[in-house]
Protein backbone atom coordinates (compact mmCIF):
# COMPACT_ATOMS: atom_id res chain seq x y z
CA UNK A 1 0.00 0.00 0.00
CA UNK A 2 1.36 3.84 -0.78
CA UNK A 3 1.48 5.96 2.28
CA UNK A 4 0.19 9.30 2.34
CA UNK A 5 2.77 11.78 1.23
CA UNK A 6 3.47 14.85 3.58
CA UNK A 7 1.99 17.37 1.35
CA UNK A 8 -1.35 15.46 1.42
CA UNK A 9 -1.01 14.89 5.12
CA UNK A 10 -0.30 18.53 6.58
CA UNK A 11 -3.06 19.66 4.18
CA UNK A 12 -5.78 17.08 5.44
CA UNK A 13 -4.52 17.76 9.34
CA UNK A 14 -7.25 19.23 11.23
CA UNK A 15 -5.05 20.73 13.66
CA UNK A 16 -3.48 24.07 12.79
CA UNK A 17 -0.60 25.13 14.30
CA UNK A 18 -0.59 26.08 17.96
CA UNK A 19 -3.64 23.85 19.18
CA UNK A 20 -2.09 21.72 21.56
CA UNK A 21 -5.26 20.40 22.82
CA UNK A 22 -5.71 19.15 19.12
CA UNK A 23 -2.71 17.48 18.51
CA UNK A 24 -2.73 15.79 21.81
CA UNK A 25 -6.34 14.19 21.37
CA UNK A 26 -4.91 13.36 17.39
CA UNK A 27 -1.88 11.11 19.14
CA UNK A 28 -4.07 9.65 21.97
CA UNK A 29 -7.03 8.78 19.26
CA UNK A 30 -5.75 8.69 16.40
CA UNK A 31 -8.94 9.90 14.77
CA UNK A 32 -9.62 13.54 13.37
CA UNK A 33 -13.12 14.26 14.37
CA UNK A 34 -11.79 13.90 17.71
CA UNK A 35 -9.03 15.75 17.54
CA UNK A 36 -11.64 18.76 16.07
CA UNK A 37 -14.08 17.84 18.73
CA UNK A 38 -11.67 17.81 21.60
CA UNK A 39 -10.15 21.32 20.54
CA UNK A 40 -13.76 22.87 19.77
CA UNK A 41 -15.00 21.73 23.55
CA UNK A 42 -11.67 21.94 25.29
CA UNK A 43 -9.02 23.72 23.79
CA UNK A 44 -10.60 27.26 22.72
CA UNK A 45 -12.52 27.40 26.03
CA UNK A 46 -9.38 27.01 28.35
CA UNK A 47 -7.69 29.23 25.90
CA UNK A 48 -10.67 31.78 26.08
CA UNK A 49 -10.62 31.29 30.27
CA UNK A 50 -6.50 31.86 30.51
CA UNK A 51 -6.65 35.04 28.58
CA UNK A 52 -9.38 36.18 31.07
CA UNK A 53 -7.79 35.79 33.92
CA UNK A 54 -4.72 37.00 32.65
CA UNK A 55 -6.83 40.48 31.74
CA UNK A 56 -8.16 40.10 36.05
CA UNK A 57 -4.76 39.47 37.42
CA UNK A 58 -2.91 42.37 35.19
CA UNK A 59 -6.46 44.37 35.93
CA UNK A 60 -5.83 43.87 39.77
CA UNK A 61 -2.04 44.82 39.90
CA UNK A 62 -2.36 47.79 37.58
CA UNK A 63 -5.47 49.30 40.23
CA UNK A 64 -3.20 48.38 43.27
CA UNK A 65 -0.63 50.95 41.85
CA UNK A 66 -3.23 53.10 40.90
CA UNK A 67 -4.54 52.89 44.26
CA UNK A 68 -1.12 53.69 45.91
CA UNK A 69 -0.55 56.74 43.73
CA UNK A 70 -4.07 57.88 45.08
CA UNK A 71 -2.98 57.44 48.77
CA UNK A 72 0.39 59.33 47.99
CA UNK A 73 -2.09 62.26 46.28
CA UNK A 74 -4.48 62.16 49.67
CA UNK A 75 -0.78 62.84 51.40
CA UNK A 76 -0.28 65.67 48.85
CA UNK A 77 3.39 67.30 48.64
CA UNK A 78 4.17 69.36 50.92
CA UNK A 79 5.97 68.85 54.24
CA UNK A 80 4.46 68.46 57.12
CA UNK A 81 6.34 71.55 58.90
CA UNK A 82 4.57 74.03 56.72
CA UNK A 83 1.21 72.43 57.67
CA UNK A 84 2.02 72.17 61.00
CA UNK A 85 2.48 75.77 62.11
CA UNK A 86 2.52 77.70 65.35
CA UNK A 87 -1.24 78.74 66.59
CA UNK A 88 -2.83 79.97 69.43
CA UNK A 89 -6.55 80.99 70.95
CA UNK A 90 -9.12 81.17 67.81
CA UNK A 91 -6.84 80.63 64.90
CA UNK A 92 -6.24 77.05 66.26
CA UNK A 93 -10.03 76.60 65.24
CA UNK A 94 -9.96 78.54 62.13
CA UNK A 95 -6.97 77.13 60.41
CA UNK A 96 -7.76 74.04 61.22
CA UNK A 97 -11.23 73.87 59.94
CA UNK A 98 -9.19 75.65 56.57
CA UNK A 99 -6.87 72.63 56.58
CA UNK A 100 -9.76 70.14 57.14
CA UNK A 101 -11.42 71.58 54.21
CA UNK A 102 -8.18 71.83 51.86
CA UNK A 103 -7.39 68.02 53.00
CA UNK A 104 -11.30 66.95 52.37
CA UNK A 105 -11.02 68.23 48.99
CA UNK A 106 -7.39 66.70 48.13
CA UNK A 107 -8.94 63.17 48.95
CA UNK A 108 -12.00 64.01 46.54
CA UNK A 109 -9.60 64.72 43.81
CA UNK A 110 -7.25 61.90 44.31
CA UNK A 111 -10.58 59.72 44.63
CA UNK A 112 -11.49 60.93 41.06
CA UNK A 113 -8.75 60.65 39.56
CA UNK A 114 -8.17 57.25 40.77
CA UNK A 115 -11.54 55.94 39.46
CA UNK A 116 -10.37 57.85 35.96
CA UNK A 117 -7.39 55.93 35.66
CA UNK A 118 -9.07 52.68 37.24
CA UNK A 119 -11.59 53.06 34.24
CA UNK A 120 -9.16 54.05 31.72
CA UNK A 121 -7.50 51.04 32.51
CA UNK A 122 -10.34 48.32 32.51
CA UNK A 123 -11.36 49.79 28.93
CA UNK A 124 -8.27 48.97 27.65
CA UNK A 125 -7.68 45.73 28.94
CA UNK A 126 -11.34 45.30 27.68
CA UNK A 127 -10.42 46.05 24.43
CA UNK A 128 -6.81 44.13 24.09
CA UNK A 129 -8.57 41.05 25.48
CA UNK A 130 -11.64 40.83 23.45
CA UNK A 131 -9.96 41.36 20.37
CA UNK A 132 -7.47 38.07 21.35
CA UNK A 133 -11.39 36.10 22.21
CA UNK A 134 -12.50 37.30 19.44
CA UNK A 135 -9.14 36.15 17.58
CA UNK A 136 -9.24 32.63 19.31
CA UNK A 137 -12.82 32.13 17.77
CA UNK A 138 -11.44 32.37 14.50
CA UNK A 139 -12.58 35.94 13.70
CA UNK A 140 -9.98 37.80 11.37
CA UNK A 141 -8.47 40.70 13.27
CA UNK A 142 -6.64 42.27 11.09
CA UNK A 143 -8.78 44.43 10.12
CA UNK A 144 -9.91 45.61 13.33
CA UNK A 145 -6.31 45.98 14.39
CA UNK A 146 -6.00 48.51 10.95
CA UNK A 147 -9.05 50.19 12.18
CA UNK A 148 -7.95 50.98 15.34
CA UNK A 149 -4.55 51.90 13.89
CA UNK A 150 -5.98 54.65 11.99
CA UNK A 151 -7.76 55.72 14.58
CA UNK A 152 -5.23 56.27 16.91
CA UNK A 153 -2.91 57.89 13.91
CA UNK A 154 -6.01 60.52 13.39
CA UNK A 155 -6.39 61.48 17.06
CA UNK A 156 -2.51 61.79 17.26
CA UNK A 157 -2.72 64.94 14.55
CA UNK A 158 -6.35 65.82 15.11
CA UNK A 159 -6.14 66.06 19.14
CA UNK A 160 -2.47 66.57 20.43
CA UNK A 161 -3.73 70.18 22.31
CA UNK A 162 -6.59 67.97 23.84
CA UNK A 163 -4.53 65.21 24.76
CA UNK A 164 -1.47 67.36 26.40
CA UNK A 165 -4.53 69.04 28.33
CA UNK A 166 -5.84 66.03 29.74
CA UNK A 167 -2.08 64.71 30.78
CA UNK A 168 -1.26 68.07 32.63
CA UNK A 169 -5.03 68.17 34.16
CA UNK A 170 -3.63 64.59 35.23
CA UNK A 171 -0.65 65.43 37.50
CA UNK A 172 -1.79 69.07 38.39
CA UNK A 173 -4.90 67.42 40.68
CA UNK A 174 -2.25 64.11 41.35
CA UNK A 175 0.39 66.94 42.60
CA UNK A 176 -2.47 69.68 43.74
CA UNK A 177 -1.19 72.24 42.73
CA UNK A 178 -4.45 74.09 43.48
CA UNK A 179 -8.19 73.97 43.69
CA UNK A 180 -11.30 75.64 43.93
CA UNK A 181 -11.25 79.19 46.05
CA UNK A 182 -7.25 79.09 46.01
CA UNK A 183 -6.06 82.25 44.36
CA UNK A 184 -3.51 81.81 41.75
CA UNK A 185 -0.99 83.20 39.40
CA UNK A 186 -1.10 81.16 35.68
CA UNK A 187 1.31 83.63 33.74
CA UNK A 188 -1.59 85.29 31.61
CA UNK A 189 -4.28 85.08 34.63
CA UNK A 190 -4.51 85.87 38.11
CA UNK A 191 -7.43 85.30 39.71
CA UNK A 192 -9.79 83.08 42.22
CA UNK A 193 -10.35 79.49 41.02
CA UNK A 194 -13.65 78.74 40.50
CA UNK A 195 -13.83 75.47 38.37
CA UNK A 196 -11.08 72.77 37.67
CA UNK A 197 -11.42 70.03 35.14
CA UNK A 198 -8.99 67.72 33.24
CA UNK A 199 -8.97 69.82 30.47
CA UNK A 200 -9.46 73.02 31.24
CA UNK A 201 -9.03 75.97 34.64
CA UNK A 202 -11.43 78.94 35.06
CA UNK A 203 -10.32 81.61 36.71
CA UNK A 204 -12.41 84.98 37.94
CA UNK A 205 -10.04 87.86 38.31
CA UNK A 206 -10.46 90.60 40.59
CA UNK A 207 -12.48 92.91 38.05
CA UNK A 208 -14.76 90.05 37.56
CA UNK A 209 -13.57 88.56 34.11
CA UNK A 210 -13.81 84.97 33.87
CA UNK A 211 -10.66 83.37 32.59
CA UNK A 212 -10.55 79.98 30.80
CA UNK A 213 -7.10 78.58 30.78
CA UNK A 214 -6.25 75.04 29.02
CA UNK A 215 -4.30 73.07 31.66
CA UNK A 216 -1.50 72.76 28.60
CA UNK A 217 -0.76 75.88 28.36
CA UNK A 218 -0.23 76.36 32.01
CA UNK A 219 3.87 76.77 32.26
CA UNK A 220 4.03 77.78 35.79
CA UNK A 221 1.34 78.05 38.77
CA UNK A 222 1.90 80.77 41.63
CA UNK A 223 -0.30 79.67 44.33
CA UNK A 224 -1.15 82.84 46.55
CA UNK A 225 -3.47 80.64 49.28
CA UNK A 226 -2.11 77.55 49.58
CA UNK A 227 -1.67 76.50 53.48
CA UNK A 228 -0.70 80.39 54.76
CA UNK A 229 -0.47 83.57 53.62
CA UNK A 230 1.98 86.68 54.18
CA UNK A 231 1.30 89.99 54.23
CA UNK A 232 4.14 92.79 53.49
CA UNK A 233 3.82 95.93 53.81
CA UNK A 234 6.61 98.64 53.06
CA UNK A 235 6.43 101.89 54.92
CA UNK A 236 8.38 105.40 53.74
CA UNK A 237 9.29 107.58 56.24
CA UNK A 238 11.24 110.81 55.86
CA UNK A 239 14.96 110.54 55.96
CA UNK A 240 15.20 113.26 59.21
CA UNK A 241 12.89 110.61 61.04
CA UNK A 242 14.36 108.39 63.98
CA UNK A 243 14.67 104.98 62.62
CA UNK A 244 14.60 103.48 65.87
CA UNK A 245 11.06 104.92 67.05
CA UNK A 246 10.07 104.56 63.66
CA UNK A 247 10.76 100.62 64.27
CA UNK A 248 9.46 100.51 67.59
CA UNK A 249 6.43 101.83 66.53
CA UNK A 250 5.32 99.78 64.40
CA UNK A 251 6.59 96.36 66.21
CA UNK A 252 3.52 97.99 68.97
CA UNK A 253 1.31 98.49 65.95
CA UNK A 254 1.35 94.78 65.15
CA UNK A 255 1.94 93.41 68.40
CA UNK A 256 -1.49 95.27 69.01
CA UNK A 257 -2.91 93.87 66.18
CA UNK A 258 -1.56 90.51 67.65
CA UNK A 259 -3.35 90.93 70.79
CA UNK A 260 -6.44 92.06 69.17
CA UNK A 261 -9.35 89.81 69.66
CA UNK A 262 -11.27 90.57 66.17
CA UNK A 263 -7.61 89.85 64.44
CA UNK A 264 -5.54 87.03 66.41
CA UNK A 265 -7.73 84.55 65.01
CA UNK A 266 -6.60 85.61 61.35
CA UNK A 267 -2.83 85.74 62.66
CA UNK A 268 -0.54 82.51 62.82
CA UNK A 269 2.45 84.43 63.93
CA UNK A 270 3.14 87.84 65.37
CA UNK A 271 3.78 90.88 63.08
CA UNK A 272 7.80 91.03 62.20
CA UNK A 273 9.64 94.45 61.88
CA UNK A 274 12.61 93.25 59.51
CA UNK A 275 14.01 96.94 59.39
CA UNK A 276 15.30 99.11 56.51
CA UNK A 277 14.46 97.89 53.49
CA UNK A 278 15.52 100.39 50.74
CA UNK A 279 16.42 104.02 50.69
CA UNK A 280 14.33 105.55 48.30
CA UNK A 281 14.90 109.12 46.53
CA UNK A 282 12.11 110.74 48.56
CA UNK A 283 11.65 108.28 51.80
CA UNK A 284 13.29 105.51 53.57
CA UNK A 285 11.38 102.47 53.59
CA UNK A 286 10.43 99.98 56.74
CA UNK A 287 9.08 96.72 56.44
CA UNK A 288 7.02 94.85 58.65
CA UNK A 289 5.48 91.38 57.55
CA UNK A 290 2.71 89.10 59.38
CA UNK A 291 1.58 85.26 58.23
CA UNK A 292 -2.01 84.81 58.22
CA UNK A 293 -4.48 82.32 57.14
CA UNK A 294 -5.21 81.39 53.90
CA UNK A 295 -6.54 84.47 51.73
CA UNK A 296 -6.94 87.24 54.62
CA UNK A 297 -3.32 88.68 54.05
CA UNK A 298 -5.01 91.46 51.80
CA UNK A 299 -7.45 91.92 54.67
CA UNK A 300 -5.10 91.96 57.58
CA UNK A 301 -2.31 94.26 55.35
CA UNK A 302 -5.23 96.72 55.09
CA UNK A 303 -6.11 97.09 58.45
CA UNK A 304 -2.79 97.59 59.45
CA UNK A 305 -2.23 100.25 57.37
CA UNK A 306 -4.68 102.06 59.06
CA UNK A 307 -3.23 101.73 62.14
CA UNK A 308 0.21 102.45 61.09
CA UNK A 309 -1.02 105.88 59.48
CA UNK A 310 -2.98 106.74 62.91
CA UNK A 311 -0.40 105.66 65.24
CA UNK A 312 2.46 107.97 63.15
CA UNK A 313 -0.17 110.79 63.16
CA UNK A 314 -0.02 110.53 66.85
CA UNK A 315 3.78 110.19 67.52
CA UNK A 316 4.63 112.88 64.17
CA UNK A 317 6.51 110.38 61.95
CA UNK A 318 6.31 111.61 58.87
CA UNK A 319 5.20 109.67 56.09
CA UNK A 320 6.70 112.03 52.82
CA UNK A 321 5.19 111.97 50.01
CA UNK A 322 7.15 113.01 46.40
CA UNK A 323 8.37 116.50 46.19
CA UNK A 324 10.91 118.53 44.62
CA UNK A 325 13.07 121.54 46.32
CA UNK A 326 13.75 124.48 43.87
CA UNK A 327 16.53 127.03 44.52
CA UNK A 328 16.46 130.61 44.04
CA UNK A 329 19.34 132.08 43.39
CA UNK A 330 20.42 135.53 42.58
CA UNK A 331 22.37 137.22 40.34
CA UNK A 332 25.01 139.24 41.73
CA UNK A 333 26.11 140.62 38.46
CA UNK A 334 22.85 142.11 37.50
CA UNK A 335 22.73 144.30 40.93
CA UNK A 336 20.85 142.05 43.32
CA UNK A 337 18.18 141.35 40.71
CA UNK A 338 17.45 137.76 40.09
CA UNK A 339 18.03 135.64 37.21
CA UNK A 340 14.11 135.10 36.91
CA UNK A 341 13.94 139.29 37.16
CA UNK A 342 16.61 139.09 34.07
CA UNK A 343 14.67 136.45 32.05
Amino acid sequence: MFSASPALSAATDPCEEGEQTCDIAKRWFGNDTVAEVADVIIGKPLAITGLLVLGLVVRWVLHKLVDRLVASAEDGVLPDKLTRLPRRGRAVDVVAARDAATQTRRVQRAKTMGDLLRSVITGILVAIIGTMVLSELGVNIAPIIASAGIVGVALGFGAQSLVKDFLSGIFMIFEDQYGVGDVVDLGDAIGTVEAVSLRVTRLRSLDGTVWYVPNGEVLRVGNLSQNWSRAVIDVGVAYDTDLTLAKQVLAEVGRSMWEDEDYRHLLIEEPEVTGVEMLAADSVNLRIMVKTVPLENWAVARELRQRIKSRFDHEGIEIPFAQRVVWHREDSRAGGRSADEDA
